[in-house]
């Protein structure tokens, strides 16, 4: 099946919008990272200054929490990051819409980096796919969508309640 066609009525209903909503969350998502990494740079530094210089060495933990934050967002009950909850977007398996794996999430995470880490104008592929879905997107099978546009499509229409007449 390939990423390039045509988009459905469903297609249209689940991701009208969120490419727009995609991008500003991942603004929020990367202040978010930058406050969370200075705040751990300021505690690894008291405590490298506390230990005498040994606790310095617990900085290397640092370049790994942007993308511990990613992949165990996309991992969690949530299956979004802070950022995409903000605008109402959720992450699901692109197949059947349910939670994404640990391993897609992994895949989906590791995709993402190496994306931004070559100048990240491969993202501009989200444009052009269906369901808008960047490369790591498509390499993990995974598709981002509006929340409510999957709450509507999966909740039951409400039952008539009716009373008896006495």
């Amino acid at each position: 099946m390939s990423p390039f066609r045509a988009r459905s009525s469903l297609d249209d209903a689940l991701v009208a919008g969120a490419l727009p909503r995609r991008i500003a969350a991942w603004a929020v998502d990367l202040c978010l990272i930058v406050i969370l990494v200075m705040v751990m740079w300021v505690a690894l530094t008291v405590f490298g200054v506390l230990t005498l210089g040994f606790g310095f060495a617990a900085m290397a933990i640092l370049p790994f929490v942007p993308f511990l934050y990613y992949f165990l967002s996309l991992a969690s009950e949530a299956s979004s990051t802070p950022g995409q909850q903000l605008f109402g977007l959720v992450v699901r398996r692109n197949d059947d819409l349910g939670q994404p794996e640990p391993t897609q999430a992994l895949i989906s995470t590791l995709g993402l980096y190496m994306t931004v880490a070559t100048s990240g104008a491969l993202l501009v592929v989200a444009v052009f796919t269906r369901r808008n879905r960047t490369l790591h997107d498509i390499m993990s099978g995974l598709v981002v969508v509006r929340a409510s546009a999957l709450e509507a499509l999966t909740t039951p229409p409400p039952r008539w309640k009716l009373r008896r007449v006495p």
